[in-house]
């Protein structure tokens, strides 16, 4: 079908704070938009993860459940702690594949018990294949 984008109704999109209130400012809607994926994107060691450790700690800090799906292996639990993360609330999984990876997300999202799902990192989610075809 084809429409007008002015012809639907505005709904109210619920943001969650970044940890930053100049990136919520910068943003326009005070933070990201909660129920989609957003990718956040950049250089290595640009502040990626760093950022989802701010995000993760302010929205436990609502009383929200987190879980990071640390595809890198390299989640640090001291640094995550310096950032506010409550650790010991901290939902975490290491995937092996990153099949795996994706089956944990979608169980994730389908139980609607997590409000914010990290995924450390999108390029980190190697194929099982790939990594059979490694060792073999």
């Amino acid at each position: 079908s084809l429409m007008r984008l002015g012809d639907n109704r505005a709904t109210d999109i619920k943001t969650i704070s970044t940890g930053s209130l100049s990136l919520d400012i910068a943003l326009g809607a005070g933070g990201l938009p909660m129920g989609r994926i957003v990718e956040i994107y950049g250089p290595e060691s640009s502040g990626k993860t760093t950022l989802t450790l701010e995000l993760t700690a302010a929205a436990q800090r609502e009383g929200k459940t987190c879980a990071f799906i640390d595809a890198e292996l390299a989640l640090d639990p001291v640094y995550a702690k310096k950032l506010g993360v409550d650790i010991d609330a901290l939902l975490v999984s290491q995937p092996d594949t990153g099949e795996q990876a994706l089956e944990i997300c979608d169980a994730l999202a389908r139980s609607g018990a997590i409000d914010v799902m990290v995924v450390d990192s999108v390029a980190a989610l190697t194929p099982k294949a790939e990594i059979e075809g490694e060792m073999g």
